[in-house]
């Protein structure tokens, strides 16, 4: 999933980061291709050989029609120089040209970056994985040292393309008018109408200059991105291969193997977002599932549980509170740098919570909300704070709205929005729920971001029998844990593991799914799983005991 704000490194969406801030890495908006040489490795060449009551719908009948993309055309990957990213990269890379628009062939043609590294294995499997990117719109090439250090790479190749208007792409959909808007907005109020106002003014503004620079916004989908990476199979003439998508990546996964299935030996999704059932209210029954399983593992726990106990009611104390009487704090970043100002207010409570991680770890969420409720806001202050710092590599909230607005967003409405909040959070108020976790004020965006209602096409359920692995954890309340066995249901062939105190991506974060995923792509129909059984959440931060007076 993603948010509005990456607000620390990067993100799917929401004002936090999945990954760790790497220490030294500048802000950069990449360039279409790199002046940076690859090193050493020969293209193998033809031879690389939301909620329960929100179910699967449809969309409106109103909705247009929209071609079959046809893969393959005019597609060709073309060799070159690797992207100039914050990490070198060790491998071969080049731009696979597709058109902007496969119903138009005389349009123009974009250019999606594509990086192969070399398997360190020395006899390499002739089948390598591909990867695909959260987000919409996360940089792909920067999740390459997460992969590496995961071992994806162990004994298979591991291809990674940009999704199409992702950085390293061309045309590379950036807002840097909203990166201005996310950087301010840690000092306004989450949720207030004005702080909605200048988000969409800053959305609006993006639109504007993209469109005049000749973007097609509404090409910019996943039945697109899933196209793209059919034509990259063909275009590298590989016979096989095995697919990895987290998060929106998920949702990309999963819309390839219903339209592209040829040549897919496996699938592995971590951190499910079900294309069927994606949508702007089913964030609020993600987001109790997650912040619920990190309070029930603190109760397992009995130094956590006689330390923080009732945890909810706490919560629900604090986000009203806050959102009645929001604090306004000056502190300095995590990761140092002039004091922000900040502001917390009962949605940006939330927003922490859901996106925990980064700046705000799961393990210490119940010592913030203790000393909240204690009169010390400054751990949740500084986790706030840490959005003010521009990420190394900025998102490509082109890509992000065009996707959100035409494929999560519509058939629902902000009283939808409203109602699936009071379910997941009764007694929260209502200026908070209004508004779907990480993307608020999104509806508002949407009718001056203006592309077509695209769920008629998308919003369908895959049912294949493709060798899929299904991965999530149970502390992720972007995608909840649940969300993964759902998905599992129309794929026979599936094998789902939760990992216990594991957030959002999963993979990079636990050893046991790293060797999950490693049986799997050995043995798609009989992993290894056993290292799951003996998983349990680690241990809490546990503070002091308040000196009683």
């Amino acid at each position: 999933m993603t948010e509005q704000g990456t607000r620390t490194g990067r993100l799917p969406l929401a004002r936090g980061s999945d990954r760790p801030v790497r220490k030294g890495a500048r802000r950069r908006y990449p360039p279409r291709s790199s002046r940076r040489s690859a090193t050493g490795v020969a293209l193998v060449a033809a031879g690389l050989a939301f909620l329960g009551a929100v179910g699967p719908t449809s969309s409106s009948a109103a909705s247009p029609p929209f071609a079959e993309p046809r893969p393959g055309g005019p597609a060709r990957f073309v060799p070159g120089p690797c992207p100039e990213a914050p990490e070198q990269i060790s491998g071969q890379c080049g731009v696979l040209e597709v058109p902007e628009n496969r119903r138009h062939r005389g349009g123009r043609t974009i250019k999606l970056a594509v990086a192969i590294i070399p398997a360190t294995s020395t006899k390499p499997a002739a089948d390598p994985v591909v990867f695909m990117e959260g987000g919409p719109g996360g940089d792909a090439i920067g999740a390459i040292p997460f992969l590496i250090d995961s071992g994806v790479n162990r004994d298979r190749d591991l291809i990674v393309m940009t999704q199409r208007g992702g950085p390293y792409s061309e045309p590379y959909l950036a807002c840097p008018e909203i990166d201005r808007f996310n950087a301010s907005a840690v000092g306004l109020p989450y949720d207030a109408p004005s702080t909605g106002r200048l988000l969409v003014r800053a959305a609006k503004e993006c639109r504007d200059r993209l469109t005049a620079d000749g973007v097609r916004l509404s090409s910019y989908n996943t039945t697109e991105n899933a196209a793209d990476f059919a034509d990259l199979r063909k275009a590298l003439g590989i016979k096989k291969w095995n697919v990895y998508g987290y998060s929106y990546g998920t949702d990309l996964a999963l819309t390839y193997l219903r339209r592209h299935p040829d040549g897919i030996r496996s699938v592995t999704i971590d951190s499910v977002v079900p294309p069927q059932i994606v949508s702007l209210p089913w964030a609020w029954d993600s987001a109790r599932e997650g912040i619920n399983t990190i309070f029930a593992a603190c109760e397992a726990q009995p130094s956590c549980k006689s330390r923080y106990p009732d945890l909810s009611r706490t919560l629900t104390e604090q986000v009203r509170r806050l959102e009645a009487n929001p604090l306004t704090r000056t502190v300095q970043p995590p990761g140092g740098g002039s004091p922000v100002k900040v502001v917390l207010d009962g949605g940006a409570l939330v927003n922490l919570l859901v996106t925990n991680g980064g700046a705000l770890p799961a393990a210490e969420v119940p010592a913030a909300l203790d000393e909240l409720a204690r009169g010390n806001p400054e751990r949740l202050a500084q986790a706030q704070a840490a959005g003010a710092a521009p990420p190394a590599v900025p998102q490509a909230f082109g890509l992000t709205h065009s996707v959100v607005c035409a494929e999560w967003a519509p058939g629902f409405s902000e009283a939808d929005v409203l109602e699936a909040g009071r379910r997941a959070f009764p007694g929260w108020p209502d200026t908070v729920l209004v508004h779907a976790p990480q993307l608020p004020f999104q509806y508002d965006l949407c009718r001056v971001w203006n592309v077509p209602d695209r769920t008629a096409i998308q919003r369908v359920t895959t049912f294949s029998k493709v060798p899929t692995l299904i991965i999530s954890g149970t502390f992720d309340a972007k995608t909840g844990a649940s969300w993964g066995p759902y998905a599992g249901r129309t794929l026979p062939r599936s094998t789902a593991v939760q990992i216990p105190g594991i957030g959002h991506f999963v993979v990079p974060q636990s050893p046991c799914a790293q060797s999950v995923l490693a049986s799997f792509l050995a043995r798609p129909t009989s992993p290894d799983t056993g290292c799951v059984a003996g998983l349990a959440p680690g241990p809490f931060t546990i503070t002091p005991e308040p000196e009683r007076a």
